[in-house]
């Protein structure tokens, strides 16, 4: 079957106010304001959507003292999507921001590496340190769906349809994936958490999440060996990409932006550190 060119999406749902150190192990010598955003991406082709996960909830983002912004799925139905109707969800991992609203797609199956969930209910979740990243009832949420056999389990990359791979880069969670889509502008790379920011894959300086610092460095040269170029991968956290990505119509500014578009600007890249930058 012919591969089809997505649409490809990105919604900011909620964002926070933050500091350089608080995204890089060790620091920053530089430290200064650099706030997150928080988003959830969508795929559109060929007949199917595929939703890339599903954000967390004002109550959720009240409890973390995170700005909430718009309800991702809510969103999802002014682009004509009903997450009612959503048949493939794809988790990137289970942490809060990336798994919460699970229950708003009734129809859905939802694509997880096994070992994310292995991870989020194993021996590491007694200390806090790792266990904060996970809100409880999400992940017991998603036991519950494996048991309703709504889960669909991988154990490394796969094919989820024509255009459409899900390929393992752990490190920041332990069954961390990230997702390649084919667009009319070639395949784009969703690093999700692989690199919060453009800055932590080109400066190889991992975020301050961590549960393997040398497979999150790795996941740096997987999600570049699976990108025509770096303008081709998307971070999962950067307030940059809605800055040069543009809005999909003037009612989304801030909102939506479409990423199946090259790139307005540069954003920092992986050569300007090793030159000194």
């Amino acid at each position: 079957m012919a591969e089809p060119d997505y649409e490809l999406f990105a919604i900011r749902y909620a964002t926070r106010d933050a500091r350089r150190s608080d995204h890089f192990i060790g620091g920053d010598p530089h430290d200064g304001p650099m706030p997150m955003d928080y988003f959830v991406w969508v795929a559109r082709g060929g007949g199917r959507t595929f939703v890339i996960d599903t954000g967390f909830s004002a109550e959720i983002a009240q409890k973390r003292k995170r700005t909430f912004l718009r309800s991702p799925i809510e969103t999802l139905g002014l682009l004509g999507i009903d997450a009612n109707a959503v048949e493939d969800v794809i988790l990137t991992h289970l942490h809060y921001d990336h798994a919460g609203n699970f229950d708003r797609f009734p129809k859905a199956r939802f694509h997880l590496q096994e070992r994310e969930l292995a991870y989020a209910t194993g021996r590491y979740m007694q200390y806090p340190r790792l266990s904060h990243s996970f809100e409880v009832e999400d992940v017991c949420g998603i036991v519950r769906l494996n048991y309703a056999r709504r889960v669909v389990f991988y154990n490394g990359d796969a094919e989820l349809a024509p255009g459409i791979t899900i390929h393992a880069a752990s490190g920041h969670s332990a069954g961390l994936q990230f997702v390649r889509v084919k667009t009319r502008r070639g395949p784009v790379v969703l690093a999700s958490d692989v690199s919060h920011f453009y800055e932590n894959m080109a400066s190889e300086r991992p975020f301050t999440t961590a549960f393997h610092i040398g497979e999150m460095l790795e996941g740096f040269d997987k999600l570049i060996a699976m990108a025509p170029d770096e303008s081709h991968i998307v971070p999962g956290h950067d307030p940059l990409v809605m800055k040069l990505y543009p809005a999909v119509s003037r009612e989304f500014e801030g909102a939506v932006v479409r990423l199946d578009v090259p790139p307005s600007g540069t954003a920092p890249v992986r050569a300007d550190y090793r030159s000194g930058h």
